[in-house]
């Protein structure tokens, strides 16, 4: 009986009413899991090289929401370094109910005033339409008329 009282005023706290283990002491490290392939990470490399064909990117671009890849290949802008441009694109909706205007006027600074160069980098009344996100429709950028899509809304990373 002495054992049956010593339960019983136990019985009120979860760590000494029942023995806690760990996630860690319940799994089997000697068996690999089904979900892990070591050699995933040169399998997804060799992909991407036989996407881009020998050709070098500035940065693989991802959506900002959703994470997913949008673009392999692209360059960055020379004086917007946040801004890309590309041709080739994956995971990337054109919505044409979204149009904007360029009506910017060339801006001339002293350099170009003596070279009689022009600093816009848009032509005058050019047509762009959004780029959205396929998967959660996140608007990541414009197309051109000249279809050089212009991404501006993206997450960059190593490529």
């Amino acid at each position: 009986m002495e054992g049956d009282s010593k339960g019983d005023t136990n019985m009120g706290s979860p760590s000494n009413s029942q023995q806690t283990i760990s996630d860690d002491d319940e799994i089997d490290y000697s068996v690999k899991p089904e979900f892990y392939d070591p050699e995933l990470d040169d399998k997804d490399e060799l992909w991407v090289q036989k996407k881009r064909k020998g050709s070098n990117s500035d940065a693989v671009l991802s959506c900002p929401a959703c994470f997913t890849t949008l673009c392999l290949e692209c360059q960055r802008h020379e004086r917007h370094v946040t801004q890309y441009r590309a041709i080739f694109v994956v995971n990337c909706k054109v919505d044409s109910n979204k149009l904007q205007h360029s009506h910017q006027k060339p801006k001339r600074n002293k350099r170009s005033r003596e070279a009689g160069e022009n600093q816009a980098d848009l032509a005058d009344g050019e047509t762009f339409k959004a780029v959205c996100c396929s998967v959660c429709s996140t608007e990541v950028g414009v197309i051109d008329e000249d279809d050089v899509y212009h991404f501006f809304n993206v997450l960059p990373s190593e490529s």
